[in-house]
């Protein structure tokens, strides 16, 4: 097994680099199995500024041919096929007495595929979402378990589909193979043919175990940028680079890092799993697959933002606001109440007065153009305008007849009162004119029968759809009860 890895790995490095080879501690590899870090221009300011004299815990190393076609102070590109194992071998690169709590002890590591371009990672859920809704049952990463070795327990998340996790002793030989599912064009904007396929990332957390039990202590981070192919795409890829390369002078190529026949994963920072994390879904503070409750993400309901036309019709009371004064719990529930469930992690560190900060455009940037507007237009408290208004009152009983004091002389009359109730339309339909007057009227609505309007010398004219969108917007009508012939409920008679 080790003339086979010291195969794989062994780069012709520079003498220069040949410091950053570090000596092994209690291991199942030779000294040669430990890779320098290939040069690449560090963008993460979250790590130490004196790389040479970090020296990390482990080593991972992908078994991908780097491309050829990257600047030398540029971090390395590899090509995968979609669908095809790729090994990761997880090497201890400690020294002597380096972090002795885990020796004899099993850690924990998580490989994840994620977005490399930041724009895409803010919006990295609803991106896996609308993936998972077009590949229903398909995972992004998965873990060849027959041909992995040394992996132990190893666990899927199902609301998780761009991670797996397992156990793994670092004394032992250890390799991981996975399996990318997702191309890089699918994340593409337009379809067109020809688009630049969006990179991925590749990244491996490793954790030790605290003493409750749990692996959630970090240990330690890298990761690599890789574009994935459809089925042999990254061969012929590959091929093209080296042809390309080949076409320049001696002094181009010098410009160019040479592609190595293995990927070796650079330190980075771990992966923020905090409940704003579009891909790990766990509320639990810690890089941890723990067993959650899981929103059901569905498309959501257009109506959602309509006012609730209830009682006499009016639109949604001022309670359904989201005050700038709202705590971020109260912005959770206001957004699950407006079902906007779908993006309650996205917004979980967001109060009132943060989420009412955010413009139309960017609303519409971080949910998509359907949510961002509905989002946007609930914010604002924005109803959807009914398309017919009309009055109704019901004609009064003279026992229920109100005095009405006449303001000229004084005198008192029997004339009386009639309190109409508005009625919103959002359909122009003859059975929302049925339903709404049930509810503005406290009817019960399988009792009414018939609803008819009064014609020309008193005849009955059955409300049809086509009478109802004939109404003239904001008419007024009286109407009266009479009990069905057949005794069973009761007509609705418009006036």
């Amino acid at each position: 097994m080790d003339e086979v890895i010291e195969s794989g790995l062994v780069h012709d490095f520079d003498a220069s680099l040949s410091g950053i080879g570090q000596e092994l501690g209690a291991g199942a590899y030779s000294m040669s199995d430990v890779l320098a870090l290939p040069i690449f221009k560090q963008e993460d300011s979250n790590l130490p500024q004196e790389n040479e004299t970090k020296h990390p815990p482990f080593q991972y190393v992908m078994c991908a041919a780097t491309s050829p076609a990257v600047k030398l102070y540029d971090e390395t590109l590899t090509y995968l096929n979609q669908g095809q194992s790729y090994e990761i071998r997880m090497l201890d690169n400690r020294k002597a007495g380096d972090i002795p709590e885990i020796n004899g002890k099993l850690v924990k590591s998580i490989i994840r595929v994620v977005f490399h371009d930041r724009r895409l990672q803010y919006t990295e859920h609803q991106q896996l979402e609308g993936w998972k809704w077009n590949r229903p049952g398909d995972r992004l990463l998965d873990l060849d378990i027959p041909m992995s070795v040394g992996v132990i327990d190893i666990k899927t998340n199902p609301s998780q589909l761009n991670a797996v996790e397992f156990l793994w002793d670092p004394t032992k030989c250890t390799s991981a193979f996975i399996q990318v599912h997702c191309i890089s064009t699918e994340f593409t904007p337009r379809k067109h043919g020809g688009e630049k396929g969006v990179p991925f990332r590749i990244q491996v957390d490793t954790f030790k175990q605290t003493e409750n039990g749990e692996y959630t202590d970090h240990l330690h981070s890298a990761s690599c940028q890789i574009k994935v192919f459809k089925p042999k795409g990254a061969d012929r890829k590959q091929k093209t680079d080296r042809e390309k390369m080949e076409k320049r002078t001696a002094h181009e190529k010098e410009k160019y890092q040479p592609s190595y026949d293995t990927t070796v994963l650079t330190e980075c920072s771990p992966w923020p799993d905090t409940p704003t994390t579009f891909v790990n879904n766990s509320p639990t503070p810690a890089p941890t697959f723990t067993s959650a409750q899981h929103n059901t993400y569905s498309v959501p309901d257009s109506n959602s933002s309509s006012p609730n036309h209830q009682g006499d019709g009016t639109s949604q009371g001022s309670g359904d606001q989201l005050h700038p004064s709202a705590t971020i719990q109260e912005t959770q529930q206001w957004l699950l109440k407006h079902r906007f469930s779908t993006y309650t992690r996205l917004f979980s560190n967001f109060s009132g007065a943060d989420l009412l900060k955010l413009t139309r455009e960017d609303l519409v940037q971080i949910c998509g153009p359907a949510d961002g507007i509905r989002l946007y237009n609930a914010l604002k408290s924005r109803s959807v305008r009914p398309r017919l208004t009309i009055y109704v009152c019901q004609e009064p009983l003279r026992s229920i007849q109100l005095e009405r004091q006449d303001a000229g002389n004084g005198d008192s009359s029997n004339g009386a009162i009639y309190v109409y109730h508005a009625i919103y339309l959002e359909e122009m339909a003859a059975s929302e004119v049925t339903r709404k007057l049930a509810l503005a009227f406290n009817i019960p609505l399988h009792q009414i029968n018939q609803v008819y309007r009064q014609g020309p010398t008193g005849i009955h004219i059955l409300v049809s759809d086509q009478m109802v969108q004939n109404f003239q917007d904001e008419s007024c009508f009286l109407f009266t009860t009479i009990k069905a012939e057949n005794g069973e409920g009761f007509h609705i008679i418009l006036k």
